[in-house]
């Protein structure tokens, strides 16, 4: 969630489920701050403190796409810029980091890293290039990741086009037009993923465990 009510909500949501004795815990921060990555590393730590914790599943999601009506040419705010990959990469790498320092090597336990990549990390699209360069970039530290820690499976899963926020905002305010019609129809035509499908495919592909570490896959992949 990208605010603290729908977190809250989909907390409930997970509690009152079939799972009712799930634990969740909700942290609200801001990522793209250091104030933030404190909450957040803070309640990672104490989190990972319980002994009895078998596995350690790390899902890095948190993104944003910048500002996607602007060319390469446009892009001449270095606070901008900088801010875009201090959210985007700095806070990955260092909760990461975090969680498996906290975490550590539990005899028997598995440690898995997930980074939500992207189509973006392997090809270039016009207008999006913080958000191409920046998919590129995590994709890039997490293989390093897998290469330096081979008792950690790692994988960069591309989810394909989901019919999110984020994709609302990529065929109304994309500056480059055929990329603005390419999503358009893509939602017209129907060809939109439910962010569910693409999540019951995840799950699969990691309870198969067959991908090499590090690798990216993508949704269409499997």
């Amino acid at each position: 969630a990208r605010s603290a009510e729908p977190l809250a909500g989909l907390a409930a949501e997970l509690r009152s489920g079939s799972c009712s004795e799930l634990r969740v815990q909700c942290v609200p921060a801001d990522l793209g701050c250091e104030e933030g990555l404190r909450r957040a590393g803070a309640a990672l730590r104490e989190l990972l403190r319980d002994p009895s914790f078998g596995r350690l599943l790390l899902v890095n999601n948190a993104g944003s796409l910048g500002d996607i009506s602007k060319s390469f040419l446009d892009l001449t705010d270095l606070e901008e810029i900088n801010t875009y990959f201090s959210f985007n990469i700095s806070s990955a790498l260092w909760l990461t980091s975090t969680a498996l320092q906290a975490f550590g090597a539990r005899p028997g336990c598995s440690r898995i890293v997930v980074n939500i990549s992207s189509l973006c990390a392997l090809e270039p699209f016009p207008s999006w290039a913080l958000y191409c360069a920046g998919k590129a970039a995590r994709d890039m530290m997490f293989r390093v990741l897998a290469l330096e820690e081979p008792g950690i499976r790692v994988l960069n899963y591309a989810p394909g086009p989901l019919d999110t926020d984020m994709q609302l905002l990529a065929r109304t305010q994309t500056g480059d037009p055929g990329m603005r019609q390419h999503f358009q129809k893509l939602q017209e035509k129907g060809q939109l993923i439910d962010s569910s499908v693409s999540a019951q495919k995840l799950l699969r592909l990691l309870q198969e465990d067959s991908f090499p570490s590090g690798a990216h896959v993508d949704f269409y992949d499997i």
